[in-house]
């Protein structure tokens, strides 16, 4: 894999909107797949200044979620339906009918993850999907020891996992779902490019796990390893701990502009 090391959150997130944008010059109409939390907020920031400058249309792209709760209404604030809405969707000016998602409030959860990987492959597949890290190494919602083929399922977050998301839910544990649909690894995978952002102190442990460590579903973002296209873009207190962090530097320094990440 890929990996560049940044100076700060801003030029992470610049750096990942320009790709976003030479993708959509190149496919107007391809399938972005996003993340939710914090992390990755620079970067949709930083594709919005584009279209707003003319820089790149969206009015064409299509926006597919990684992962959703189980049981919240998808008007609720915090379902990641509504949450992408108002990140990525409105400020990009694309409309709902250009969303895929799985649904979270389905009788028939394992039906509903299974109809969301039948209509991603309908849809052509995702051509750049951007994923955060957590603490643990997950990605989408896939926690320590999931499958490193698993498809897209229901999962029970770890009481570490919901303490963390407790931030959106006016600080109260007790308002986080404890069962979540997620992506699953092996459909991370088929993303055509994945590209990982991972920002600050507390991500360097599981940054240098997945780089620099072996495969293992101990850590699931290792999985990244795996695939032909894959890009970790880190700023510098998230790559404090990669042994090889100045040849990172280098082969970027020394990469042609024109091949972009």
């Amino acid at each position: 894999m890929e990996v560049v090391i940044v100076p700060d959150a801003a030029a992470g997130g610049e750096l990942i909107a320009e790709a976003m944008a030479r993708l959509l010059r190149r496919k107007p109409d391809a399938l972005l797949g996003v993340a939710t939390g914090s992390t990755p907020l620079p970067v949709y920031q930083a594709l919005t200044a584009k279209v707003r400058s003319g820089a790149v249309d969206a009015a064409r792209a299509r926006i597919a979620q990684l992962d959703e709760y189980v049981g919240l209404p998808a008007e609720h604030p915090e379902s990641y339906r509504s949450v992408l809405r108002r990140e990525v969707l409105e400020p990009l000016g694309i409309g709902m009918d250009a969303f895929l998602g799985p649904d979270g409030t389905a009788e028939d959860v394992q039906a509903a993850c299974e109809a969301y990987d039948r209509a991603l492959a309908q849809a052509g597949g995702v051509d750049l999907q951007l994923l955060g890290i957590g603490t643990d190494g997950h990605i989408g919602f896939n926690e320590p020891c999931s499958s490193l083929a698993s498809r897209t399922r229901i999962k029970t977050l770890t009481e570490q996992t919901r303490i963390d998301n407790a931030r959106f839910f006016d600080g109260d544990i007790s308002q986080v779902p404890h069962h979540v649909i997620t992506q699953g690894i092996g459909t991370i995978l088929e993303a055509r490019h994945l590209v990982l952002l991972a920002t600050g102190e507390g991500k360097a442990d599981a940054v240098a796990a997945t780089v620099e460590g072996p495969v293992a579903a101990v850590c699931p973002a290792s999985a990244l390893q795996l695939h032909p296209h894959a890009t970790v873009v880190v700023d510098e207190a998230a790559a404090a701990k990669l042994k090889l962090a100045d040849y990172f530097r280098h082969t970027y320094a020394n990469k042609p502009d024109w091949q972009g990440i």
